[in-house]
Parts: C-alpha cells; sequence; structure tokens
C-alpha cells in the first residue's frame, strides 16, 4: 500500500506555518547530506520522513559494531556493508515521495563541484575537519547554505552558514573557526556518548527544514553551543570577516587533504593473524596511538597521535613496528607519517583496529 502525500504528511500540514505551501517547498527541495554516520544517518532519515523531494547521501565508509551504539538506522546485520547504500535502502522503505541516491566515496576538491552544484541546501554531518572546510569555502563560492555540525564527547556545535540576506550572505564557518586545526581528536580518540549524537542531528534536521519553508529564524550569524551534562546552550555572535575573495584565495591554494578519508595501501596493513605470528619476534616492536586502549598483548610504548613526531624519534631499521589504535584509522596516520619520514622501514598498522582482533 502506498500512501497518499495527505495521509504520509498531514500531521505536518496541520501545522499553519507549514500547511500544503510550505509541504510542497520540501517536496521541491533537494538536499546534500554528506557523512552517514551518528550525525548523518539521522538527519537523512527525519528528512525524508518530513518530505523532502530528492536526498543525495556521501559516504566512503562502511558500517563497523563499533557504530551501532549511536547510528541507529544500522543493524548487526549491516556491519562490513556501504552506510550510503544501507542507508538509501532503508529511506527508500519508509519515504515514497523521496527520491534517494547515494555516493561511496569520501568528498574531495575535485568532486565537490558535482555534488553541491545542484543542491538547494548543504548538511555537513561529518567529523572530518578538512571535508568540513571545504564544504564550507565551496558553499560560499557557489552561494550555497551549509547546515553545520559537529561533537566533542558531550558538546555538541551547530550553525546554519551563509544564509541569503537582503544584501549578502550570513557568516560562514571561518568566521567561527579561522584556522583548520588539525589536533582535535576525532570520536574514536575523544569518546562521545549517543545522546548528544541525536540532539545535535535533530537541531540540524530543524535547520534544513526552517530554511526550506522560510519559517522561523535560522541560526544564522552566531554559533549554538549545547553541553548534555547540564543542559546549557550558549550562543555565540559571529561578524563576517571571511569575504568570498579570500576564500576563493584560500580555496585555490588548500588541498583540503584528509589521511582517515583514503583508501588505505593493503601493503601497510597487517592482519589480526599475521600479527599474532609474530608476537614473539623480539625485533617486533609494537606502537599504540590512543592512551587507555585496552590490548590483548604488550604495547612497547604509547604515543597518542596527537604528539606523534616522527623526526623526534630514533628507529631501528632492524625491527617490525606495528602501530595499533581502536579502529585503524589512527594507526594507519601513524603510519603514514613514519613511512615519509623512513621510505625503508618495516612499519604497519593493525587492519581494522583492536576491535576487530581476533
Amino acid at each position: 500500500m502506498k500512501p497518499t502525500k495527505k495521509q504520509l504528511f498531514k500531521r505536518q500540514i496541520t501545522l499553519s506555518e507549514i500547511g500544503e505551501v510550505g509541504q510542497k517547498k520540501l517536496q521541491n527541495a533537494s538536499v546534500l547530506v554528506v557523512g552517514c554516520g551518528g550525525l548523518g544517518s539521522a538527519i537523512a532519515v527525519y528528512l525524508a520522513s518530513s518530505g523532502i523531494g530528492k536526498i543525495h547521501l556521501v559516504d566512503f565508509d562502511t558500517v563497523d559494531i563499533s557504530n551501532l551504539h549511536r547510528q541507529v538506522f544500522y543493524s548487526l546485520s549491516d556491519v562490513g556493508k556501504p552506510k550510503a547504500a544501507v542507508l538509501a535502502s532503508f529511506i527508500k522503505e519508509r519515504a515514497p515521495f523521496t527520491e534517494v541516491i547515494f555516493y561511496n566515496k569520501a568528498v574531495t576538491k575535485n568532486t565537490v563541484f558535482d555534488l553541491i552544484s545542484k543542491v538547494d541546501v548543504v548538511v555537513d554531518g561529518t567529523d572530518s575537519l578538512p571535508t568540513k572546510f571545504l564544504l564550507n569555502d565551496f558553499c560560499v563560492l557557489k552561494n550555497k547554505p551549509l547546515v553545520y555540525g559537529s561533537l566533542y564527547k558531550f558538546v555538541g556545535y551547530v550553525a546554519s552558514f551563509n544564509i541569503p540576506q537582503q544584501e549578502n550572505f550570513s557568516t560562514n564557518l571561518r568566521d567561527a573557526f579561522p584556522i583548520m586545526t588539525t589536533d582535535i581528536p576525532n570520536c574514536e580518540v575523544a569518546g562521545t556518548l549517543n545522546a548528544i549524537v541525536g540532539i545535535i542531528a535533530t537541531f540540524q534536521i530543524n535547520e534544513v527544514l526552517k530554511i526550506i519553508t522560510e519559517i522561523g529564524n535560522p541560526l544564522q550569524n552566531e554559533l549554538l553551543i549545547y553541553n548534555s551534562l547540564n543542559n546549557s546552550q550558549l550562543k555565540i555572535k559571529l561578524t563576517s570577516n571571511f569575504t568570498k575573495e579570500k576564500i576563493q584565495k584560500i580555496f585555490d591554494s588548500e588541498s583540503y587533504f584528509d589521511e582517515n578519508c583514503k583508501v588505505q595501501n593493503a601493503n601497510w596493513l597487517i592482519s589480526s593473524a599475521a600479527l599474532k605470528k609474530k608476537l614473539s619476534d623480539e625485533n617486533l616492536e609494537i606502537i599504540a596511538v590512543l592512551q587507555n586502549l585496552k590490548l590483548p598483548f604488550q604495547v612497547h610504548q604509547t604515543i597518542p597521535i596527537q604528539e606523534f613526531e616522527a623526526h623526534k624519534m630514533t628507529v631501528d631499521f632492524k625491527k617490525t613496528y606495528v602501530i595499533v589504535c581502536q579502529k585503524g584509522l589512527n594507526s594507519y596516520k601513524a603510519t603514514s607519517i613514519l613511512k615519509s619520514n623512513f621510505p625503508d622501514l618495516k612499519v604497519f598498522s593493525l587492519a581494522g583496529g583492536i576491535e576487530n582482533y581476533q
């Protein structure tokens, strides 16, 4: 049975601020959701359920067992499958009036034009700082609204950037964070509570719906900071400092490359089985790049990824180095750093991390 639009969206159309006119705006809208993790998966499902006509999902990653505590639209049977494909299939089952397409690759400077140029609103559901700045800068250059969200432990950040105003556009991400720092730990390193993920996702959904239906007041020219431990909210006022011309210069020179978003070199990986065979080798040195990591074997040293500086390390070319972390992302980053400084060094990242060590 396929319901009618009036049946499916009855409660929403009943809102006088929405009505059939607002519902038609949603049906005619296209939204790009970048990142199908904790934020993006919830955002995509809720937007489709609200009646957005076209949703484009982008994510290069696959479902991991550690995702499930906060990425609630995936199940155990989805582990190992592409997130974007699984999420698109889920949406198609419950949103008959939404066209869903997906892209199983990371957003790069080379692909961003084709992804963003034809949509009405871009939603940032990523945990990659380079990708966040890439989306922001390109949205500024192409006059596209960007609904921003990010997380750190129990705290979330939300804003609607680059919203059309009477004579110009509202502030953008660089007005809030001028420098793209690289030392902020992601959720693998810092951890996150599932409740704050859902809270920030629904804040972002709310922003998209307001922007498209043109009701209420989007979070423009301000950054909302929500702390879930004490339920406090803080709004920081933003002023425009980064013009389109200034951002064009940044865009022309910046690569926006993120080590965690690239396909890992199989020659730099070691499997659990292969590592087990080497554990008794006296020429093996294991380095953990996360502190307080629960390990089934002893490590020789722990160097947090934020402090991993190859030029300060003394290496032994007779040894084989294995870098470990929780999921295999930061360990691969550390392996890349060592390979860049010592190309002939035998160094490997534990594939899949400790959580997949069997």
